[in-house]
């Protein structure tokens, strides 16, 4: 119900995933009589049509406008009644009729998507009318869902990856909206009042920061009057809560006691924009630290060649306000300051040699050859679509990728990898670890 897309989705997609080959796509941009844009891929082979919506915003803007997880609480009630449907009623129309609706809030924007079968169309979208216009919050459902949000946090707060994960960013963002987590507390959420949801709502669904993205069974023609039928009668833009810049605190370490045999660890240091001229090389220099799996040389040394976690992997993190680049390995409490001493002398090696020209050829190969792959769902292209508009990257995005990565030379890399610096790495250790001295004490729950 409540899978947290965020921005991490949207980079995924924009480079790890894939899209069919051009040949076969034709992206359009559709503007309605109203003003409203949306990307368009036409497919007319089967009678499905699928839509991705993001309003930039989340729960950065919503939850200083109201409290913590009031962002998440209102994903939850977007399918739970709307106009004269309630609850019941409105489940049974999307049941009835194959209709699927995810909604969905992360740090930077709320995002949401449908799913119909061409027949149910004009139902399908005025559904999403009456929710983004017509929500009716009835005390019962706001009650169900949010008893179901509050069990799971329940169960984060007892899994290692959850709490390391939520106090890193507590520990890197402090005093920043970025800190908090987008789920909230349980306190918070428990605390949160349908008039607070309504709030939440009205500084998130806005015309001026909507962004679309359509793929499937229909036409340009068709499809800009159903986009004016459907948020035509949203408010153009209100005035909302500010986020300024955010400075990330980094290069201490910190250890959250758990009675675990095996120790969880997130890490991380500074990113790179999604704009700065060196991102595709930060892109190709990820996957051979860490990002590449098996072809990665953290893989090589910390699993490969000593035994020491079933796993370790790196990612970039590029938001609004703030970029990161991070990491997470576990391993057995006995040799967790093993991992993370060697994982600070790759971070060194990197910087200093750079990769190989191997390295690099293999990178590109893969990183090439795989971004076809993925994509094969109308459902997934939407999302890809909205997530080019949202990272501001041109409609012509999906011809250019590949060029993007191929420009990328030996210098590029290497002068990258420069940038590595494992002075700034932060470290949060949930478990008993051994040979880990913490820097600082890890910031409370939030």
């Amino acid at each position: 119900m409540m899978q947290r897309l965020a921005a991490l989705g949207f980079a995924l997609l924009l480079c790890v995933g894939a899209f069919p080959a051009r040949a076969a796509v034709d992206v359009v941009r559709v503007v309605s009589p109203g003003g409203i844009e949306a990307w368009l891929v036409e497919n007319h082979a089967n009678p499905i049509l699928s839509m991705t919506m993001a309003f930039r915003g989340g729960a950065t803007v919503i939850d200083q406008a109201t409290r913590p997880g009031t962002g998440e609480l209102l994903a939850g009630m977007m399918n739970e009644g709307a106009g004269p449907h309630d609850s019941q009623a409105f489940q049974r129309l999307l049941q009835e009729h194959s209709i699927g609706f995810e909604f969905d809030v992360g740090r930077d924007s709320f995002e949401g998507s449908i799913r119909t079968l061409t027949r149910y169309r004009e139902l399908a979208f005025d559904l999403l009318r009456l929710s983004l216009t017509e929500l009716r919050l009835d005390e019962d459902a706001v009650e169900r869902v949010r008893a179901q949000l509050i069990a799971i946090l329940a169960r984060e707060a007892e899994d290692p990856d959850a709490i390391a994960s939520k106090a890193f960013w507590r520990m890197t963002f402090p005093g920043h909206p970025y800190g908090t987590p987008v789920g909230g507390s349980p306190e918070s959420v428990g605390a949160i009042t349908i008039e607070e949801l309504r709030r939440a709502a009205s500084v998130t669904f806005l015309r001026d920061h909507l962004i679309l993205g359509v793929v499937g069974d229909i036409t340009p023609a068709e499809l800009g009057p159903l986009l004016d039928r459907t948020f035509g009668a949203l408010p153009a833009s209100v005035e909302r809560p500010e986020v300024t810049a955010a400075q990330p605190s980094l290069g201490d370490v910190a250890v959250i006691d758990r009675d675990v045999p095996q120790s969880t660890v997130a890490f991380g240091q500074p990113g790179i924009d999604r704009h700065d001229p060196d991102f595709y090389a930060a892109f190709v220099l990820n996957y051979i630290l860490g990002g590449g799996g098996f072809a990665s040389r953290l893989t090589a040394e910390v699993r490969e060649k000593r035994g020491l976690a079933y796993g370790v992997s790196t990612w970039l993190t590029t938001l609004d306000y703030a970029d990161l680049w991070q990491g997470q390995v576990a391993t057995q409490n006995a040799r967790v300051g093993e991992t993370l001493q060697l994982i600070r002398q790759e971070w060194k090696r990197l910087a200093e040699e750079g990769p190989t020209e191997k390295e690099l050829a293999d990178a590109k190969t893969f990183l090439t050859g795989s971004f076809a792959l993925r994509l094969n769902s109308t459902g997934s292209i939407a999302q890809f679509l909205v997530g080019i508009q949202v990272q501001e990257l041109g409609i012509d995005y999906p011809e250019k990728r590949n060029e993007y990565i191929e420009a990328v030379t030996l210098e590029d890399v290497r002068r990258v990898a420069r940038r590595l610096d494992p002075a700034q790495l932060t470290f949060v250790v949930i478990g008993k670890p051994e040979g880990v001295e913490a820097t600082r004490e890890a910031p409370p729950p939030s």
